[in-house]
């Protein structure tokens, strides 16, 4: 069952939301960066037993799938990384809707119907 959140509930998230978003952009920088060297440690990995390069990206990995279940965990919904976009389920005039916040913004101030995504964001 989803959790739903008022505005006041979601806002008080967002100092969080930011440090896990930092944090999972960084992680997902690193293994694009480091994407080059891994698909070479790879293919060695099979001849030798494997190597750091591998080891890192695991590690990596793990750290982003760590954050993304601990944002989930939150109750609320990663939308997009790249722009920092997060859904907190919510009602509106008795029916379900979702609280749209872009990382950056000091405030959660939108919504949207749950089918209409980030195009259909409507001031609160």
């Amino acid at each position: 069952m989803p959790r739903f959140f008022t505005v006041d509930q979601a806002n008080a998230l967002l100092p969080a939301l930011t440090r896990l978003l930092d944090h999972l952009i960084q992680v997902r920088d690193n293994l694009v960066a480091r994407r080059p060297d891994v698909n070479a440690a790879l293919k060695k990995s099979a001849e030798n037993g494997g190597n750091r390069p591998a080891s890192l990206a695991v590690e990596e990995f793990e750290q982003f799938q760590s954050i993304v279940l601990e944002l989930k965990g939150l109750g609320v919904l990663l939308k997009d990384i790249d722009m920092g976009l997060v859904d907190f389920p919510s009602r509106r005039d008795g029916r379900e809707v979702y609280l749209c916040w872009r990382k950056g913004e000091p405030r959660v101030a939108f919504w949207h119907d749950m089918d209409s995504g980030y195009a259909g964001r409507r001031p609160l």
